[in-house]
């Protein structure tokens, strides 16, 4: 039984560990397959357009193993990401021959931007994915019949795998070796890299902090202000409304209509990023970080966290500190 055969195309503005990353994880397995005696694992193939290597985003060269169009059998079709990725055209040379090459393909793996690829090739369409969380409203944009969801490390739909930014491609990687060989030799490769085989939480804890624009709608705009000026405030609707000079009912919808999400959920992210300031940056008590957030005590805190970032506050501050 032969090897399966992974390709992966590389293009100029490729970010380099979307390629490495997922390679060392194949590469570890087979080692661990070929010591026990067990199924012949896989062979990771570089293909490019040309000889020359091509050139990454941070300036790392890359040489390909073999020029397009690939010759023999693709078992698996990986596409990493990278700025190329993001800004490569729809008519380019390099989406059109991934779009040849995946029907050929038992499964076809993105890594971050790469997903900006396989939908500029008409291959997303119709599934559930992710990429990184900074980009994700972009690739929204570049095909309305595929479903993004951000907060996702890695998500399967059907034959297409799509993981989050960069380091994630080794999530994604672990997930399919998990897939086709068992738990057992994905958390021994986990185990190797010094990794987690399922990472806890998703992408939201890494995000920055949210930015969203100014309200178009004067008085929308001053609820806004009141909210930044003062999370620990009563941001109630009924006060918020009153303060602006709106019915409730008509400040909740306008409102609404101005950020995508009611005032409620607004004041939560406000006071959820104001949350993490605080743990990133000081040591005072988690009870302490609430009440200077805005939150009426720790557990809602606590449930607001893992509503919006994934893990509970305590998780995060030990992940994300910088106070030694």
């Amino acid at each position: 039984m032969p090897a399966h055969r992974i390709v992966v195309p590389l293009f100029d503005g490729i970010q380099p560990l979307d390629v490495t990353g997922p390679y060392e994880v194949f590469m570890g397995a087979t080692e661990w397959l070929r010591v026990r005696d067990r199924a012949p694992g896989y062979r990771v193939v570089l293909v490019g357009a040309d000889g020359a290597p091509v050139r990454a985003e941070s300036g790392m060269r890359l040489l390909a193993d073999e020029q397009l169009p690939a010759p023999g059998r693709v078992d698996t079709l990986l596409v990493p990401g990278g700025r190329g990725a993001r800004t490569t055209p729809a008519d380019d040379s390099l989406v059109t021959w991934i779009r040849a090459a995946a029907p050929r393909a038992e499964r076809v793996l993105s890594v971050c931007t790469g997903a900006f690829l396989l939908a500029r090739a008409g291959l997303l369409a119709g599934h559930t994915v992710t990429t990184h969380w900074r980009y994700a409203r972009a690739l929204a944009a570049v095909d309305p019949a595929v479903e993004v969801h951000a907060d996702a490390i890695h998500l399967r739909s059907g034959r297409v795998w799509t993981s989050a930014g960069v380091t994630a491609g080794i999530d994604l990687a672990l997930a399919v070796v998990e897939a086709d060989h068992g738990p057992d030799v994905a958390q021994a490769v986990a185990r190797e890299m010094v990794v987690f085989l399922r990472r806890p939480g998703g992408q939201s804890q890494f995000a920055g902090p949210v930015w969203t624009a100014p309200a178009g709608r004067p008085t929308i705009r001053a609820a806004q202000d009141l909210i930044h000026g003062d999370p620990t405030a009563d941001l109630r609707v009924p006060t918020l409304a009153r303060r602006v000079g709106m019915s409730e009912r008509h400040f909740s919808r306008e409102f609404t209509r101005e950020h995508g999400s009611p005032p409620g959920g607004y004041v939560e992210q406000v006071r959820v990023e104001a949350a993490r300031g605080f743990l990133e940056t000081g040591s005072a008590p988690v009870a302490a970080v609430a009440a200077r957030a805005g939150f009426g005590s720790a557990e809602s805190m606590r449930k607001a966290f893992l509503r919006r970032v994934g893990v509970a506050p305590d998780h995060y501050r030990r992940r994300f500190t910088t106070v030694r």
